[in-house]
């Protein structure tokens, strides 16, 4: 997770979410069919289990695939949206606070928590009474009413019994 520099926002309208998640998913799921200016990593290097992007800060739930560091893809995608966050608001310096921050996830439960939380973000801020209206996080992937493949949602709910499960733990944990 990280946040803007100052707890200041970094996504100021919907094109901000969606130029940040483009980078995200160029780096994350690369395609050859598409140019693009940057050099993505390896496929498969993580998989995206959840995420959800706040207006001041964002959090992934990221499994690593491969022996390339967590930091490789967080650098790319911040900096990338960095640049261009300053280009579109004739800004200088830094776009977020600092390092980000990660934890590593040492059982099943805590992940289960884990995704239980970043979810939940979005309701917690007061950004919207139903999680499911959110567009800026996974939680609608997970409950079947999105079918966006940037997220691998397999592996967090085939640690519940169904997507409801998965709906009645996420919004009766908080």
């Amino acid at each position: 997770y990280n946040r803007g520099n100052n707890k200041q926002d970094i996504f100021l309208d919907n094109e901000d979410f969606r130029f940040f998640l483009l980078r995200l998913r160029q780096n994350l799921l690369p395609s050859n069919d598409v140019k693009v200016r940057i050099k993505p990593l390896p496929a498969n290097s993580f998989s995206l289990l959840t995420y959800n992007l706040m207006p001041n800060h964002f959090h992934f739930l990221l499994r690593q695939n491969s022996n390339i560091p967590t930091t490789k893809l967080i650098l790319k995608v911040c900096t990338s949206y960095s640049m261009y966050f300053n280009k579109k608001y004739k800004c200088l310096g830094q776009v977020f606070q600092d390092q980000y921050k990660q934890v590593v996830i040492g059982d099943e439960r805590y992940l289960k928590w884990l995704s239980a939380y970043i979810h939940q973000n979005s309701k917690v801020a007061g950004l919207v009474d139903n999680l499911e209206d959110y567009p800026w996080s996974s939680y609608p992937d997970f409950i079947g009413a999105r079918n966006d493949n940037l997220c691998n949602v397999k592996m967090i709910l085939e640690q519940f019994e169904s997507r409801d499960d998965f709906k009645s733990f996420v919004e009766g944990s908080f």
